[in-house]
C-alpha cells in the first residue's frame, strides 16, 4: 500500500471512530505509522486532505461492489439487495460508514466534500429508481427517493441505536409499498379465487 493509500486508510479510521476534529495530517501520520510530514507531502491543506478522504470512500464503495450491481429479477432479490447493503455497511464497513456521515455533516457547509459525497449517493439513487422502473413501480423517481431514505434511516439507526435492528422488513415494506397489487384472479367459475 502507498503512503497516500496509508494516510487515507488512516484518516478514515480517524473520522470514524473519533470524529471530524481528529483529522490533522499529524494525527493521520501517527495513525498510519508514518514518519512526520508524509500525509501533508499528498494533502498540503486539510481541505486537500477531506477532498481526498471523499474521493477514496467513493473508490472504495465502487470496489466493494466489484462493479455496478445487476438489476434485480425480482422484488425478493432487490429486497435482498438493499437489505445485504445495509447490513454490510453497518457492520463489516461501519467505520467507513461513520467516517462517510462525518463528511456528510461537513459538506452541510463545505461544498467541496457535500458534491463529490452527492455524487456517490446519485449513482445509488439511479440504481434503486431504475430497479424500481423495471420491477413496474407507476412512480419509480418517488419510490427510489422513498426506499434511500428508509434504507439511509435504517443505517443510521444500526449505527447510533440498534446494531442488530431487522432491515428486511422495513425494506421490503417499502419497496412493495410503490408496486402495483397483484389482484386475485378468479377461477373458471368466476367465483373466487383461482
Amino acid at each position: 500500500m502507498s503512503t497516500r493509500e496509508r494516510a487515507l486508510e488512516a484518516a478514515v479510521e480517524l473520522l470514524g471512530t473519533q470524529g471530524l476534529r481528529a483529522l490533522t495530517h499529524t494525527r493521520v501520520d501517527e495513525a498510519a505509522g508514518m514518519p512526520r510530514g508524509s500525509t501533508s507531502n499528498h494533502f498540503r491543506t486539510r481541505a486537500a486532505l477531506l477532498t481526498g478522504v471523499v474521493e477514496w470512500l467513493a473508490q472504495q464503495d465502487l470496489a466493494d461492489l466489484g462493479g455496478p450491481p445487476s438489476l434485480p429479477a425480482d422484488v425478493a432479490a432487490f429486497v435482498a439487495l438493499l437489505a445485504h447493503t445495509v447490513e454490510a455497511t453497518t457492520t463489516g464497513s461501519r467505520t467507513r460508514t461513520i467516517a462517510r456521515y462525518v463528511l456528510f455533516l461537513e459538506g452541510t457547509h463545505n461544498e467541496d466534500v457535500r458534491r463529490p459525497l452527492l455524487a456517490g449517493r446519485a449513482y445509488f439513487r439511479a440504481f434503486v429508481e431504475t430497479s424500481m422502473a423495471r420491477l413496474g413501480a407507476p412512480d419509480p423517481a418517488a419510490a427510489a427517493t422513498a426506499i434511500t431514505a428508509v434504507g439511509e434511516g435504517m443505517i443510521i439507526h444500526r449505527v447510533a441505536v440498534d446494531p442488530d435492528a431487522d432491515v428486511l422488513a422495513p425494506l421490503d415494506a417499502v419497496v412493495r409499498a410503490f408496486l402495483p397489487r397483484v389482484r386475485a384472479t378468479r377461477g373458471p367459475s368466476g367465483s373466487g379465487p383461482a
